[in-house]
């Protein structure tokens, strides 16, 4: 296979973008696409590979490259050097030949297939930071290495009809006339499995809002919430508004949603989305302090908090994230749930209903957050049902979410009307 040296050397600057300024890889392959628009599709297709692989295996490869493990994930160590010893133990782990760059004259084929003989830890084989395997293998016990070993492989592509515009039929039928096969999911009836790898934001029927791009468990949460035409809902954690815009369609466009966040950005972007999408029953509001919860106490019918959280479930999709969280940042975040299931809590009215959601696997952030919260506010709340989808069974995301039941009111006493004593008259006087 004939290497453009360029190419190669945008792969190498990309992987500082991510490793060294810690950037979001899909932001970077992104930029790349936008920066070198007459790449064909077997470049894009080699570069976005390249980055996906060498993140998700980052630890793994940079020992095949011969460099100190204790090194990893030390911005301040990487050089360029390094990177092109790491990029060509990932092209030659893909058995291919190395290209003849000045940049990989030292690189020995040989002692990169014997490192790879060698017996390490499985946090190292299978690139996984010391403190993560510890706290995964700790918390999820013997589910754990099936769960790893799937989240180390490529995500795949599931569509989100927009049943607002179209149905599934309709839109596999479409999409089979353009080129494209897609896959039903019998337990998801909103969901199409794309078959091939492509730019699918580029397709007409996306621009013209008959699908999203949302995994299939991700497509679980909102039909979890039991929502209903003519109902007040709250997105109280709408981030860019996947969610909102499928609880817009399952309510057929009919009642109010409010769309919170405490960033106006992704509001806009929620808002462009909802206009190409069609649901006009979504507001947004950006989370400016207190005064935004107190001025919706007892106003929705259901609440959906899909919480921000460690993201471990999605590592597919997100594999730079193994590299930038830390234990510390997964404990903030759970002090952070908390309050949040707490505080936003008080928006339900009674009778209603509430959706606690994360896409993490770990128990502190999912179901034990749930039992503090009840422990806590068992007298004003009931835990209906829990929603666990494992990665390693499904081969989706992993996701948790909990549906909470606010007691209703109870009933007012009927008012005691107390008996009047019949007035004494008074005597009369003498004249």
């Amino acid at each position: 296979m004939k290497l453009h040296y360029h190419l190669i050397a945008q792969i190498i600057s990309s992987l500082r973008d991510v490793f060294v300024d810690r950037r979001y890889a899909d932001k970077v392959v992104e930029f790349a696409f936008k920066k070198h628009p007459k790449w064909g599709s077997r470049d894009r297709r080699l570069f976005a590979e390249a980055i996906y692989e060498i993140v998700r295996h980052w630890r793994w490869y940079w020992h095949l490259a011969g460099l100190p493990d204790s090194e990893h994930n030390h911005p301040e160590l990487l050089t360029p050097e390094k990177l092109w010893h790491v990029w060509s133990a990932y092209w030659i782990m893909a058995e291919n030949e190395l290209p003849f760059f000045d940049e990989v004259n030292g690189v020995r084929r040989g002692a990169i297939i014997e490192r790879s003989k060698q017996e390490v830890s499985p946090a190292l084989r299978h690139s996984i930071p010391d403190w993560m395997e510890s706290r995964l293998s700790r918390e999820l016990g013997a589910a754990w290495p099936a769960i790893r070993e799937t989240l180390n492989k490529p995500a795949d592509v599931y569509l989100r009809v927009n049943t607002l515009k179209t149905e599934r039929r309709s839109l596999k039928t479409r999409l089979a006339q353009d080129g494209f096969t897609t896959e039903t999911l019998k337990e998801i009836p909103t969901a199409l499995h794309m078959r091939q790898r492509y730019n699918v934001f580029g397709m007409a029927a996306f621009k013209e809002g008959m699908f999203e791009v949302q995994d299939a468990s991700s497509q679980c949460v909102a039909p979890f919430l039991q929502v209903e035409p003519g109902m007040k809902v709250v997105d109280a954690c709408a981030g860019a508004g996947g969610k909102t815009l499928h609880l817009g369609a399952l309510m057929q466009n009919k009642g109010k949603i409010i769309a919170l966040d405490v960033h106006d950005w992704k509001l806009t972007e929620l808002r462009r989305r909802a206009a190409r999408a069609g649901v006009d029953v979504a507001e947004t509001r950006v989370i400016e302090g207190t005064k935004t919860l107190k001025r919706l106490a007892g106003y929705a019918d259901r609440l959906l908090l899909d919480v921000p959280c460690s993201g471990l479930g999605v590592l597919r999709r997100n594999p730079d994230a193994k590299w930038k969280l830390s234990n510390e940042e997964i404990d903030r975040l759970i002090i952070e749930q908390q309050d949040i299931l707490t505080r936003y809590s008080a928006l339900v009215k009674p009778g209603g209903k509430m959706v606690y959601a994360t896409c993490s696997i770990l128990p502190g952030e999912n179901e034990l957050q749930v039992q503090k919260f009840l422990a806590a506010h068992g007298d004003q709340w009931t835990l209906e049902e829990e929603l666990k989808i494992n990665p390693a069974e499904t081969g989706h995301d992993g996701f948790y979410a909990a549906r909470l039941l606010r007691k209703p009111a109870a009933p007012t006493p009927p008012a005691v009307v107390e008996a009047q004593e019949t007035p004494v008259e008074a005597p009369a006087q003498e004249a």
